[in-house]
């Protein structure tokens, strides 16, 4: 049996194409991303961006000799910090692409800078404690609104499912 050609000679647009002119129609047309993933895909790239300064910060006074109780340790942390600033971006970036898996990932991601951002919030640093919170709550909402469930459904290597 042969397949049909990747790029049929007449694709044919429909009222469902929400205007996007261009784009085939069928089982392997490209999606329009829908505004809550960019705004999702964003929050969770600043977050990550956030993350990633204060792993530098944190390096920065480790090298000037910021006294530490184990020296070790603080290279530890660094390490994590560094480590989990990359996986927030490589979820973002999959994320944006239309990718299932990042969903869970981001979802984790905004349930630690809430278990973060409430005692900031409470323990007298109230602007620190609302930048972490409004984004992790904004974040959550758009995981489970509809648009952005629909479009990040693909497995690795297919298409969009929807």
């Amino acid at each position: 049996m042969s397949r049909p050609p990747a790029t049929p000679s007449n694709p044919s647009f429909g009222p469902e194409d929400d205007g996007a002119a261009g784009r085939e129609n069928g089982p392997h047309a490209p999606v329009a991303r829908p505004r809550p993933v960019t705004v999702l895909s964003a929050v969770v790239g600043a977050e990550a961006t956030a993350l990633l300064a204060a792993a530098a910060w944190y390096g920065f006074q480790l090298v000037a000799g910021a006294p530490v109780l184990s020296f070790w340790g603080a290279v530890f942390t660094l390490a994590l910090l560094l480590a989990f600033a990359s996986w927030l971006y490589a979820v973002a970036v999959f994320l944006y692409r239309g990718f299932r898996w990042p969903r869970a990932g981001a979802l984790v991601a905004q349930l630690f800078v809430l278990t973060i951002g409430f005692p900031t919030l409470t323990g007298g640093y109230p602007v620190a404690g609302l930048a972490m919170l409004v984004p992790a709550a904004v974040g959550i909402v758009l995981l489970f609104d509809k648009r952005v469930i629909q479009f990040a459904s693909r497995a690795a290597g297919s298409p969009p499912a929807l």
